[in-house]
């Protein structure tokens, strides 16, 4: 991976894992909601322990992708692994969950579900693969996870676009729910094959 990529990665990671602040201050950011289910306070914490701990997740995320963090301060690189993979357990759990209440029925749930899938099971596997000192297979899975972590990024790069081309948020976000992290799971397929996730930064 480019060290321009890299700093791209970064820059939208850190925006968009401090974007879940916005929800505790601004209310019609739920207006798609039921008022009953806003009212749902199991929903209520896992809306936001979801996108508090997704946050975190895809704030410090990237930094593991740093070929110097690895090579210089390796005991860095594994505290700030463990947070990742704690954040990502939490977050993924009450994803699972509330995307049983996603907008736009049956396609976006299936969507979201199978993110949610895929995100903690590449997790682990990642986890595991690291606890076995199988460092190749650690890479791997984490770059899937990751993949899957920064689809919290392009949902909402992809979201207005398709909002504003089809003229409808509910069509749109079905769309999105399956075009936010199935190509971002494509590019870390030809990362992976292609052995370029070493970073000069």
């Amino acid at each position: 991976m480019k060290k321009k990529s890299w700093i791209i990665i970064g820059i939208l990671s850190t925006l968009v894992g401090l974007y879940p602040m916005i929800y505790f201050f601004i209310d019609w950011l739920l207006s798609s909601k039921s008022v009953e289910l806003l009212n749902n306070d199991l929903w209520n914490i896992a809306f936001y322990g979801h996108i508090t701990f997704g946050g975190l997740a895809l704030l410090i995320g990237w930094l593991q992708f740093s070929h110097k963090l690895r090579r210089k301060k390796i005991k860095l690189h594994k505290i700030i692994g463990k947070i990742y993979v704690i954040a990502v357990l939490i977050s993924g759990i009450f994803g699972l969950y509330i995307a049983l209440f996603a907008t736009g029925g049956v396609i976006s749930i299936f969507g979201f579900l199978s993110l949610g899938i895929i995100w903690l099971t590449t997790t682990v596997l990642g986890f595991k693969a690291i606890k076995n000192r199988n460092i190749a297979l650690h890479k791997k899975f984490m770059i899937y996870s990751y993949a899957a972590c920064f689809a919290a990024v392009t949902l909402r790069v992809w979201l207005p676009l398709l909002t504003i081309a089809i003229g409808e948020f509910n069509s749109a976000y079905r769309i999105v729910a399956w075009l936010s992290w199935v190509p971002n799971l494509m590019v870390a397929f030809l990362i992976v094959k292609n052995n370029v996730l070493k970073i000069q930064s």
